[in-house]
């Protein structure tokens, strides 16, 4: 198995030091009293009036003792889907998308609940991404209940697990009645949880009040989470390599203190989107290799500290289905995989994170399946001496029907989606000369054609929709909108 590390070991350890010297001299602020009080009362120095708080080294380690190496999860009808940590990587749409990419019109709108049904179904047929995400934001729907929407139709039309966040403390209760109603108990949740929730410190060295919600309640539930801390290079953190990755592990571990005083042993990822900050255009392009280079680094940190890592990557910042957007997906799911990053989220988004695109999120699984090859190569055990694989060529001119062949071509071969042309050109053009957008619109109806209802059953499906129609109507909404629509 090939991985690629981009800091030596000195450079890992010497940044975890300074990462606890942060967390000891500078601390980080902290925007919730109960979060603040359960530091207090385990050893952390906390200032009340600048909510404060300063990280002893043995209360950092502690932490990091506690949690667990591995994160499982499992799909709506309970199998286990994943086992996150060690070497393993697995992709992910990206999340939380303001527009989508009109595959027709080839321009940004917003999105509908129609698109986010479709993208649902769409995710589920795509063989290398074992999770599905809350990957854009409907806009026809109050923004009060815009984070719980999203997670309720994945539930109600997908598989696979969520990858997902709440947008505000009120929206965390309502997307954990959503779970419960589809595992029944509490109990069932923590035992096959079946989505990760994100959650974000501000750089630089902040938690909201909102973040430490989700922060305490994830982990008191057994749901995991994913903290995600998002510097930015030369804006709000250091801009060099070494001195992000010093605040990203400070930020990271701060929250982690916090959530595994709450509740110990609950699972958590170490994750990341940091990025460059384009003073040009004044962006924070994802799709840029120094933005790759940094989230490489980071999970690299988590990883030593033995944790399972999290990082978006996979991405581009085009804003079209064309050549950069390809290049620059490649690249970071490549690199993404060699580096062992175990959980990356990224594939679909355009635009830094702002847009999504379904025909490039069919693309993207084929990218994710080669990098995944990449980094799983190796030589068959069984293959035996080459000499009379080669006398056997000799003889007949070709090894089509060999032993040999039929017996390791489908480990060493891979056959991708329709997406992919490997036609010669003459029956290319004769097959109509498709191009990639084509290719991958036809590649969405066909996994359109494939879809098939959910486990969920007709009760689960209905206490999932009563308890969505409460929440929309404290937001101010009649009622939800039509799903028919997205049939």
């Amino acid at each position: 198995m090939i991985r690629f590390d981009l800091l030596d070991e000195s450079a890992v350890s010497r940044a975890i030091g300074e990462a606890g010297e942060v967390l000891s001299c500078v601390g980080v602020e902290f925007h919730d009293d109960e979060a603040l009080a359960l530091l207090g009362d385990h050893g952390v120095r906390v200032e009340r009036a600048q909510r404060r708080a300063y990280f002893p080294t043995a209360v950092v380690e502690r932490a990091i003792s506690s949690a667990p190496s591995r994160v499982a999860l499992y799909d709506a009808s309970g199998v286990q889907t994943h086992d996150i940590g060690g070497d393993r990587t697995y992709f992910a749409p990206g999340s939380a998308a303001m527009h989508v990419l009109d595959g027709d019109t080839g321009a940004m709108r917003p999105p509908t609940t129609a698109d986010y049904v479709r993208y649902v179904k769409v995710v589920g047929g795509l063989e290398h991404l074992a999770a599905q995400s809350t990957a854009f934001i409907p806009a026809d729907v109050h923004e009060r209940i815009s984070d719980s929407y999203r997670l309720y139709l994945s539930l109600l039309f997908g598989r696979k697990p969520v990858v997902t966040g709440t947008f505000s403390a009120a929206g965390l209760q309502v997307m954990m009645d959503l779970q419960l109603a589809v595992r029944g108990t509490a109990d069932r949740l923590r035992a096959r949880p079946l989505a990760i929730f994100t959650c974000c410190p501000t750089s630089p060295l902040k938690w909201s009040a909102d973040a430490c919600r989700t922060l305490l309640g994830c982990g008191r539930a057994g749901v995991p989470l994913e903290i995600v801390a998002m510097p930015l290079a030369g804006f709000t953190a250091p801009v060099t390599l070494r001195g992000l990755v010093v605040q990203h592990a400070a930020e990271v571990l701060s929250g982690l203190v916090a959530h595994q005083l709450a509740a110990p042993g609950a699972p958590v990822l170490y994750g990341g989107s940091s990025a460059i900050f384009d003073i040009r255009h004044e962006t924070t392009p994802m799709g840029a290799v120094e933005t790759m280079m940094r989230a490489c680094a980071c999970a690299q940190v988590g990883r030593t500290l033995g944790l399972p890592t999290q990082g978006y990557i996979a991405l581009s910042d085009a804003k079209l289905l064309d050549a950069q957007a390809g290049v620059e997906t490649a690249m970071g799911a490549t690199v993404a995989a060699l580096a062992g990053i175990n959980q990356v989220s990224g594939p679909g988004m355009l635009d830094m994170e702002n847009g999504f695109s379904l025909e490039k999120l069919v693309l993207d699984d084929q990218i994710c399946g080669m990098a995944r090859r990449l980094r799983n190569a190796h030589a068959p055990d069984d293959e035996g001496p080459v000499v009379p694989v080669l006398q056997e060529l000799l003889r007949d001119g070709h090894l089509l029907i060999a032993d040999h062949t039929r017996r390791h071509l489908a480990h060493e071969i891979g056959w991708p989606s329709a997406v992919i042309d490997r036609m010669p050109l003459g029956r290319w053009i004769a097959t109509g000369g498709t191009t990639l957008a084509s290719r991958a619109a036809t590649e969405i109806e066909r996994l359109m054609a494939r879809y098939e209802p959910v486990p969920v059953g007709a009760e689960v499906a209905r206490a999932l929709t009563e308890r969505m129609t409460v929440e929309a109507r404290h937001a101010g909404m009649a009622r939800l909108p039509e799903l028919s629509c997205a049939a």
